[in-house]
């Protein structure tokens, strides 16, 4: 509580002693918070807002990752569920001909039956050496976007960007690891 009656010189001196018998200076603190403040923005400036920068890119770099990832599968399944649908047709295809084969040889001769067994079986072989090209192709172009995207990835995490030895290393031990995961 003020006294009105005391001059403003008083009072100051007043606080100036309180400060000195508890120990309190005044020019320190004020020096003090001076300098909190001149390194707050300091390091606010040349320090957490590039870290924070660097993890923000960093945080879009794994997000575009996992949906380049998501992508890869889908095409992966829809691949897959392509490759099913082929069977299931050259199944259906394969059944259909050993009918008419079946009609055929109650009517035709034992020969003409035989060769068109043989025909049918020669479609299914046929289409089932095409379903497996087909799969080991898309399994190849899958392997070698995946090797691709690990290239990149490691190129962004590292930050560094990488030889054509580095790329061939990563892509080899990529491929080699899908190989190893496939049998």
């Amino acid at each position: 509580m003020l006294i009105p009656n005391l001059p403003l010189a008083n009072i100051i001196d007043n606080l100036q002693a309180a400060g000195t018998n508890t120990g309190w200076n005044t020019k320190q603190f004020i020096d003090q918070c001076i300098a909190v403040t001149v390194l707050f923005i300091v390091l606010w400036i040349w320090a957490w807002k590039p870290v924070r920068t660097i993890l923000e890119e960093r945080r879009k770099t794994i997000e575009e990752s996992l949906a380049n990832a998501a992508k890869i599968k889908q095409e992966l399944a829809e691949a897959e569920a392509t490759r099913l649908s082929i069977i299931q047709k050259a199944n259906e295809q394969a059944a259909k001909i050993i009918a008419e084969a079946e009609k055929s040889a109650a009517a035709i001769a034992e020969q003409r039956a035989r060769e068109a067994t043989r025909q049918a079986e020669d479609i299914i072989k046929n289409a089932h050496e095409a379903s497996v090209l087909d799969r080991n192709r898309l399994m190849e172009e899958l392997k070698r976007h995946l090797g691709e995207l690990v290239i990149q990835t490691t190129e962004k995490v590292t930050g560094k960007i990488l030889t054509a030895d580095d790329q061939a290393r990563l892509n080899s031990e990529t491929l080699r690891q899908l190989g190893a995961n496939n049998n």
